[in-house]
């Protein structure tokens, strides 16, 4: 067997304040975890664990330590004592099962083999320090990940945990989230002597040095962290529907993408957690908050003024995030920052060409374009096209039930309206983490 022992933040430590109190009930916590991996570590033949983890307990007469570092030599040497079935005990932090080394010990040797001792997690020692309820936040991890997963989850959610790393720390995850209103908690070196819980904006996170070290940054919208009890634990689940009726959305003389035109819409975008979208010619905002509710990130381009504020609203009453930017495209477009995942354009009039060319440049997965006159199918067409991307299409006529006088219903026609898409071969995508 591989013993697994979880160590680091123990149950029993300080409260958050701008330095953590209590730093002997730390110190005392950590060394009853220290104390129990001991009795595990006793009659190991090999110890493997970061050189903190060795240094916290005492090892076994004539025991092999290997210190982390690169993962598949030490796992090359595990494996060698496996083969043998000599005893291995692995020190992680916290509970290894939890985006920690669990995964690849059971890849590489089967779940069978493994007897797990999982301690306190990170991010469950984070929100006790701050005295939050966790079972409805998402947890990202962006050690030796790429940061835009986590900077768009911590967008679309009112709480989200982000497992940061050297490259992907406090001060870059708050420059990217700086203008949505959040609040950081950044939680270091849980479980020692050295804690620290400290309550930051992200604009003060990004101005910091924060010496690279692993932390956990818990990143809220307070007006909507605590909300109604719930029956289950996790974040909050999809939403029931999508394509919702154009009553439930505030617009402007019916200048609204009408619901059957969304359902496919959505259909192509595929907007998920971690995902970033935009909405340009937002109009009414009704495919943003759409994506917005599946849980994608949403930024909505709107040109007119009255929009703007419309696309908030709609947003607001719907209960989600929707970072909304005054401007016309294209132009407007070189001032986002980040390449979306997936792009809906409605309307465009005679700009839409080259508003489709410069959203097909920056698009990583796809993009839909809503087009009702037929004279600009073309265009947008070769739009797509022209930027590799592989093109299809339809027209969609609908006739929606009406009732008529005399308790008799007929059929009422809606505007047709084509819809095209523009797929990436191979698309650039990053996994979900929450």
């Amino acid at each position: 067997m591989i013993t697994v022992v979880g160590m680091g933040a123990s149950p029993g430590a300080a409260p958050a304040g701008e330095v953590a109190a209590g730093a002997e009930l730390v110190a005392a916590g950590a060394e009853l975890v220290a104390a129990g991996a001991e009795l595990v570590v006793g009659g190991a033949e090999l110890v493997v664990g970061g050189r903190r983890h060795l240094d916290a307990v005492r090892l076994p007469e004539g025991a092999r330590t290997v210190v982390l570092g690169a993962l598949a030599p030490a796992l090359d040497t595990v494996a060698e004592y496996v083969a043998e079935e000599r005893p291995v005990t692995v020190l992680a932090s916290g509970d290894p099962g939890f985006f920690g080394i669990v995964r690849a010990l059971a890849e590489r040797f089967g779940s069978e083999r493994l007897d797990v001792r999982p301690g306190v997690s990170s991010v469950a020692a984070a929100f006790a320090r701050v005295g939050l309820p966790w079972d409805d936040a998402v947890v990202a991890s962006a050690h030796g990940r790429d940061l835009r997963t986590a900077v768009h989850l911590c967008r679309a959610h009112p709480k989200v945990a982000v497992l940061t790393g050297p490259g992907a720390g406090p001060s870059e995850l708050g420059a990217a989230l700086a203008p949505d209103g959040r609040v950081f908690f950044v939680a270091s070196a849980l479980g020692s002597a050295e804690e620290r819980v400290e309550r930051v904006t992200p604009a003060e996170a990004a101005a910091r040095d924060w010496g690279g070290a692993v932390s956990v940054v818990l990143c809220l919208d307070e007006a909507r962290t605590l909300g109604p009890v719930r029956s289950v634990a996790g974040p909050r689940p999809g939403p029931a529907g999508w394509a919702l009726d154009e009553a439930e959305f505030t617009h402007r003389d019916s200048m609204i993408t009408k619901f059957e035109v969304r359902a496919l819409a959505l259909a192509r975008l595929g907007p998920r957690p971690g995902d970033l979208v935009w909405d340009v010619g937002a109009g009414s905002g009704s495919v943003a908050v759409e994506c917005a509710r599946l849980g994608a990130a949403v930024t909505a381009v709107e040109k007119a003024p009255d929009g703007v504020e419309r696309v908030r609203a709609n947003a607001a009453a719907h209960g989600v995030d929707v970072r909304v930017v005054h401007g016309a495209a294209p132009a407007v477009l070189s001032g986002l920052d980040e390449d979306p995942d997936a792009v809906f354009v409605g309307g465009g009039g005679r700009e839409l060409p080259g508003i489709v060319a410069a959203c097909a440049r920056r698009a990583r997965r796809v993009v839909v374009v809503a087009v009702a006159a037929l004279d600009r199918v073309p265009a947008a067409r070769e739009a797509l096209l022209g930027a590799g991307l592989e093109c299809d299409g339809v027209l969609l006529q609908s006739a929606r039930l009406a009732p008529l006088p005399g308790d008799v219903t007929r059929l009422a026609a809606t505007n047709p309206v084509f819809l095209l898409w523009g797929a990436r071969p191979h698309s650039r995508t990053e996994g979900v983490a929450p």
